[in-house]
């Protein structure tokens, strides 16, 4: 590992890249789904040299911006806001420079039916992921954790799915279940069932997300970048789940935290500390400048 610079004296180097993408669940989040107060230092400091931070998550962006409003790095001098770029819910949404929407891509509304249809029939709870809104045909605690724990827009119950999907564009769909839940179960059972019509990707052990063939954060954030006019040799990117995969791969140096994936580790050039440990500053400080 290469040394850590002190906090605070990050405008005394010449920053490595000009572009910081970071993920936020594992990542710059910790275990209680907040960003501590040495992530935020370091990200407020990154950004005062001139580099930029983007944000590349499975969430939705009013999450994010609920979630970094916490530290006061939401807005127009922040790293999130309506009007900065940033790629949302695993790559499906892409806001670009004044953050307009420039990329966006929806599941098959067959394989949404299908999902919903298994959901109620298993009383297994699935959230739909619409752009700004998570909508979804019951009640249940898990779905108000997505709310009350990873701060996501409240849950809007819809009546049928017929109705869920006339309310608009699903960018992806989620499961929420027990660990065992999901690798024993759904996870068999949906990749085999959306064979060639969707994928389905894990960002967290209880939950399973269904998004459409060939997503990737990876590809969002290679969208933006085209966009933006910057190469890939300019970005360092940090993250830990097996949906950061690609944009581990694309990037000049990918930093993959303690707790992330195997894959992850398997692609990242370096493994740095836990997201409980403040993992997204340590890969600033050490690697970033």
């Amino acid at each position: 590992m290469e040394g850590r610079k002190e906090a605070g004296s990050l405008k005394n180097y010449k920053p490595k890249f000009s572009y910081i993408f970071c993920d936020m669940d594992g990542t710059l989040l910790n275990s209680k789904s907040l960003v501590s107060a040495t992530n935020a230092e370091a990200l407020r400091e990154a950004s005062s040299t001139g580099v930029k931070v983007v944000l590349a998550t499975g969430k939705t962006r009013p999450a994010a911006i609920t979630l970094l409003n916490m530290v006061d790095l939401a807005g127009k001098d922040g790293i999130v806001s309506d009007s900065s770029p940033g790629v949302f819910i695993q790559g499906l949404l892409v806001y670009g420079n004044e953050g307009k929407e420039i990329h966006k891509t929806n599941l098959d509304p067959n394989v949404c039916k299908e999902a919903f249809d298994y959901s109620v029939e298993h009383n297994v709870p699935l959230v739909a992921f619409c752009e700004n809104r998570l909508l979804t045909l019951f009640s249940h605690p898990l779905v108000d954790s997505l709310h009350t724990i990873y701060h996501e827009p409240r849950a809007e119950v819809k009546p049928s799915v017929e109705e869920l999907l006339s309310s608009g564009d699903v960018q992806k769909v989620l499961f929420l279940d027990t660990a065992e839940g999901v690798s024993g179960k759904l996870r068999p059972y949906w990749s085999e069932a959306t064979k060639g019509r969707a994928s389905v990707v894990q960002a967290q052990a209880d939950m399973l997300e269904i998004v459409p063939p060939d997503t990737s954060k990876g590809n969002g954030v290679k969208m933006l970048l085209d966009h933006l006019g910057v190469t890939a040799d300019e970005i360092m990117a940090i993250g830990d789940g097996e949906n950061d995969v690609e944009m581990m791969q694309l990037a000049s140096l990918g930093v993959c935290m303690s707790n992330g994936s195997e894959k992850t580790k398997a692609v990242a050039d370096v493994i740095g500390v836990s997201n409980d440990e403040d993992g997204v500053a340590d890969a600033i400080y050490r690697y970033a400048f």
